[in-house]
């Protein structure tokens, strides 16, 4: 009985070292498949920064901060930067404009509009395929921001790359109190546009409304996105004669998005 017992725990320590072997197998095989992803994504994540960085220093020259209002009675602000577009439109020639957000260090990109809204999903500016995508108009859009509502959409990137800070408007009163303003850039002239609300809403909500032009709906619908604000602002009057964009980002669920809306405050800056 003694030698019976010795050997079915013999065998029972064999089933149990093999079952533990097994574990271990997998449990490295899995920990190499998260790592190989986590490569992945990492390399990703680089690819897009790198080149949005060596575009950005090739098109981009930031102004002194003295240069930046024009002297007069009748003064307004100017860009806080310059854009090459020859330079832009050598590599893209779907290239619209360059949006720069004060408050927010890193929202400096230029913006395309393709044929479609898939093209640069997940393309990028070098049309390169990345995750980050590209920043860019809607495609039924006017391409010189001339229409009531402009909608501009970009990638939510964990990296806080895109639009990924798009978000802190909504988190921190303060960012919004740091600078209430953003520019869009153009081959012909520069927008400043002044934050009128900032909100989570539906992915099919009226938010996306495009406009034929000027009139009753559209006050209507100045009136309603600035009352859908999540933080406090002070736009002052809304008429049918103001030109909106919408920066639209996604939020990691599937049914709703991010945006926040401006006015154009400035209706030029001279080159």
């Amino acid at each position: 009985m003694s030698g019976k017992n010795t050997e079915n725990q013999s065998k029972q320590k064999k089933k149990g070292d093999i079952l533990q072997t097994l574990v271990l197998i997998v449990a490295i095989a899995v920990f190499c498949y998260a790592a190989v992803n986590l490569f992945h994504i990492y390399t990703e994540y680089k690819k897009g920064t790198d080149e949005y960085n060596h575009i950005e220093q090739m098109a981009v020259t930031d102004r002194a901060p003295d240069s930046q209002e024009v002297a007069g009675p009748n003064a307004q602000p100017k860009a806080p930067i310059d854009v090459d577009f020859a330079a832009l439109k050598s590599v893209n020639s779907d290239v619209v404009g360059w949006i720069y957000v004060e408050a927010l260090d890193g929202i400096s990109y230029p913006i395309v509009q393709g044929k479609d809204n898939e093209t640069y999903l997940h393309q990028t500016y070098e049309k390169n395929y990345n995750f980050a995508g590209t920043i860019f108009v809607d495609y039924e859009n006017s391409p010189d921001f001339s229409d009531c509502n402009t909608l501009v959409y970009g990638h939510n990137m964990k990296n806080g790359s895109m639009f990924g800070h798009l978000k802190k408007f909504a988190e921190d009163q303060e960012t919004y109190n740091k600078s209430k303003y953003f520019w869009i850039l153009t081959p012909d002239k520069n927008y400043r546009y002044e934050i009128i609300s900032a909100y989570t809403t539906g992915v099919n909500s009226d938010t996306y409304t495009l406009f034929k032009g000027p009139g009753d709906e559209f006050q209507s619908y100045l009136e309603t996105i600035k009352g859908y604000s999540e933080i406090q602002t002070d736009p002052g009057e809304l008429t049918i004669k103001d030109k909106i964009v919408t920066l639209s980002t996604c939020t990691g669920n599937e049914s709703t998005r991010f945006v926040v809306q401006g006015k154009r405050d400035i209706s030029e800056d001279a080159h």
